[in-house]
């Protein structure tokens, strides 16, 4: 069996010794960078880790599938920064910012690109599904960033239109990354399809976790001042359930109206221009989610999800040690201790 110290020490080495072309460097360069800037490379642990659940080797079957999963999620946060005009990325300048917009354009384009050259190195036995599932996952993540886009222009969103998004746009990719695993792993399909499962609503459950710590993360623990989501008046899971709840218990008469839908709409369209406003938009909106009890929402939710997944991981049929390995995984993502 492998073991989560081989996962650790063989996905430290896959991007340690990663290379890219030399020439010409203006192109390159930033791929170098994107992929030595780091990161927690939860999607290519995750498919490391759903191939060891059937296999007792790692061998460039799985090792280059695994970093192409990475090279494309490296990809679309180049063309993230570019798209919201990011100065800084993981604590250094992003790609944008270091060599320009039209640099990063081309580089991310090749960084997709390059992306698929790897994918491409999976098992004959197994590409077409492989590349099927990694093409329509590309484009999914691009569906999500486009309605995340489309977001910015409404007020309101629907709860349901919020989870889809995100599905889009965090979830698909870490559960492409299970199934791709498993895949080249021999599992069977009812496998497959459970480790996407576990992979999509543990996804779902990543993306609101970082909406959470936005507000209440520890700036000393994430390295960056919280209530950023507010200040840019951000869709998040925290605002769309504020909405919702706001809006039904305003109706309802069940709440203070200076803590209802209408009430939390006029604070996100305080004024955040200097530090003083900034506080102050973060205060209130802060007080509204607390009112309204979102702070505990957020966290029920997560729970639920992650439990959800587990379900699903725990109808595969694994040994307890390979189903306990899946739960530090999935603990480990959330933030949670054991």
């Amino acid at each position: 069996m492998i073991s989560e110290n081989q996962i650790e020490e063989t996905l430290g080495k896959l991007f340690d010794d990663i290379e890219f072309s030399k020439e010409p460097a203006g192109l390159y360069d930033p791929l170098r960078y994107m992929i030595g800037i780091g990161g927690k490379r939860v999607r290519p642990r995750l498919c490391l880790m759903a191939y060891s659940l059937f296999k007792d080797s790692f061998d460039d079957r799985i090792l280059e599938p695994a970093a192409a999963i990475e090279v494309f999620h490296s990809f679309t946060l180049i063309h993230d920064d570019i798209m919201d005009n990011s100065d800084m990325r993981r604590g250094v300048p992003t790609v944008c910012r270091k060599w320009g917009g039209n640099t990063a354009i081309i580089s991310g384009d090749v960084m997709s690109i390059d992306s698929y050259r790897r994918i491409a190195k999976a098992p004959a036995e197994v590409l077409p599904q492989v590349l099927e599932l990694f093409s329509t996952t590309a484009a999914q993540v691009c569906e999500g960033q486009q309605y995340d886009m489309d977001f910015e222009n409404e007020k309101d969103v629907p709860m349901e239109a919020y989870m889809k998004m995100i599905g889009l746009k965090t979830a698909v990719l870490i559960a492409c990354s299970a199934k791709l695993g498993a895949l080249i792993g021999g599992a069977d399909a009812r496998a497959c399809d459970l480790l996407y499962r576990f992979g999509y609503d543990l996804g779902l459950a990543f993306q609101i976790t970082d909406d959470y710590l936005d507000l209440y993360g520890d700036t000393a623990v994430f390295g960056k001042k919280t209530g950023g989501d507010i200040i840019n008046n951000k869709k998040t899971w925290l605002l769309t359930r504020a909405l919702e709840k706001g809006g039904e218990m305003e109706k309802s008469g069940a709440i203070d109206p200076a803590y209802g839908k209408a009430a939390l709409l006029r604070a996100m369209e305080m004024p955040a221009a200097n530090e003083a406003e900034k506080t102050a938009k973060i205060a209130k909106v802060r007080e509204i989610y607390e009112t309204l009890g979102i702070d505990e929402d957020v966290k029920y939710e997560i729970i639920k999800l992650h439990a959800q997944a587990m379900n699903y991981a725990g109808m595969i049929g694994l040994s307890k040690v390979r189903y306990e390995m899946l739960h530090r995984y999935a603990d480990r993502l959330l933030g949670r201790n054991r």
